[in-house]
């Protein structure tokens, strides 16, 4: 936990923007992994995390907008519990750090709110994400989930505070940052042909857990990079494949870092390899170029997808004028996911509420293939914590689609496609703040371009 009078000064900036009603926020239980006392790993709701601080099940609480009151509902622990799980801060002392002095027992949530709502007081809930969070509100305030509408003042005043990182906030953050790049530095280390997957994962998950860290998401290391989110570690590494990774580690105050790398199998990238990963090198460098206060994060995500089309033009697989291929959507047959997203105590930062409200302020989002999984649009503002991880991907279940329909046939070259059709991804991520004058890189360097990778190998 940060300092008592953080947590202090978040609630009362939350009061200051809400005019009347109760804030409730739900925390989050235990989950049964196959049996309900082998449970998945911990961990507590970020926005309960972020006002309250105790990282712990069976909490509720409430901001009583009208009264005057901070509530944590809870249990202190029996000696059942203490006999399985030791000795432990009450929950007194831990609402106490947080500067909460009013504790109810959890049976009283129902009651609480009840006896608001008979009296006309606004119920102000956040969307739920978890089956027992929507039978909760459908228990405690009779509401079906179907009918489980988000209180929208109070999902923009969160994201307005969430959105903006604090200094303690970016020192965990930078930490996180620090040892994600060792991670990867490892895993760059030691992967060589003849290894399966799950062995350099093992290596990467030795640097988190030495650290005492948690990963922030499951780890994506593979060769099959076409596939953006493959969680499987089950494969044989050989000569001449490429290496994806896309993995971060959680701090134990709930911050994350999320970095991806491309890394050759071998010693050596191949020469179409090396042109490949130069390609994203320069969508990435662009990027970064680019970030300053007041850019919207869309107009980025623009510009690399322009300098993509280019590389891939000299390269034969692309053509026509960039600027057009960008505004139709025939880039994204190889850049088919946005270019960044929120980052702070959750890895994608408040997802949970909806990418409309965090990353594009309410306004709709593009239904255009690949424009529409930019899940940052918004202008950067001084304090905002982001990623920037343009890619380049050839998928073959897609090319064959588009090319049979085909599409874009003025901007892409499919007899030079298919010559790659079995090339897989590349991907280089790394985690930025905006500052008052531009942005910095927020952990230690780690190797991007092929050179870089290659002087670790």
């Amino acid at each position: 936990m940060f300092a008592k009078e953080i947590y202090i000064q978040r609630r009362a900036a939350l009061r200051k923007s809400i005019g009347s009603g109760v804030l409730f926020f739900m925390g989050n239980d235990d989950m049964g992994l196959n049996y309900e006392d082998n449970a998945f790993r911990y961990r507590q709701d970020s926005t309960f995390l972020y006002y309250f601080g105790i990282s712990a099940p069976g909490l509720a609480a409430v901001i009583d907008l009208d009264e005057g009151k901070e509530i944590i509902f809870g249990d202190e622990l029996t000696i059942d519990s203490i006999i399985w799980m030791g000795t432990l801060p009450t929950l007194k002392e831990r609402a106490g750090l947080a500067g909460i002095t009013e504790i109810l027992p959890y049976a009283e949530v129902s009651g609480y709110l009840r006896r608001a709502a008979a009296g006309g007081r606004m119920i102000h809930y956040l969307p739920p994400y978890r089956p027992e969070h929507k039978l909760k509100l459908m228990e405690w305030l009779g509401i079906v989930p179907a009918r489980q509408e988000a209180s929208v003042p109070f999902l923009r005043a969160i994201i307005a505070q969430r959105n903006h990182k604090a200094p303690e906030e970016i020192a965990e953050i930078e930490r996180a940052c620090d040892i994600t790049a060792d991670m990867h530095i490892r895993a760059m280390e030691v992967i060589r042909p003849g290894m399966y997957e799950y062995e350099v994962v093992a290596e990467m998950n030795y640097i988190a857990e030495k650290n005492n860290c948690q990963l922030s998401f499951p780890t994506i290391a593979t060769i099959n990079g076409q596939t953006l989110h493959n969680h499987v570690h089950g494969n044989l590494i050989k000569p001449g494949d490429l290496f994806l990774i896309d993995a971060g580690v959680e701090t134990e105050a709930g911050y994350a870092g999320d970095m991806s790398s491309t890394v050759s199998a071998d010693k050596r990238f191949t020469p179409r390899q090396r042109a490949i990963v130069e390609v994203q090198n320069a969508m990435h460098f662009e990027s970064v170029k680019a970030l300053r206060p007041d850019i919207p994060y869309m107009e980025v995500y623009d510009r690399s997808a322009r300098v993509m089309v280019e590389g891939l033009k000299a390269l034969g697989l692309m053509k026509g004028n960039a600027d057009d291929a960008v505004r139709e959507g025939a880039h994204a047959l190889f850049y088919p996911h946005g270019l960044g997203h929120m980052m702070g105590l959750d890895v994608h930062d408040m997802e949970n509420f909806g990418e409309v409200w965090v990353g594009y302020n309410g306004q709709p989002k593009s239904t255009q293939f690949g424009r529409k999984s930019q899940r940052l649009a918004i202008p950067l503002e001084p304090g905002f914590v982001f990623t920037v991880e343009p890619g380049v991907y050839f998928i073959p279940d897609l090319i064959d689609l588009w090319r049979s329909q085909k599409k874009f046939a003025d901007f892409i070259n499919y007899d030079k496609v298919e010559e790659y059709r079995h090339f897989g991804g590349v991907r280089n991520e790394e985690d930025y703040l905006i500052t008052a004058d531009g942005a910095r890189r927020l952990g230690k360097k780690k190797p991007i371009t092929p050179d870089e990778v290659e002087a670790i190998r």
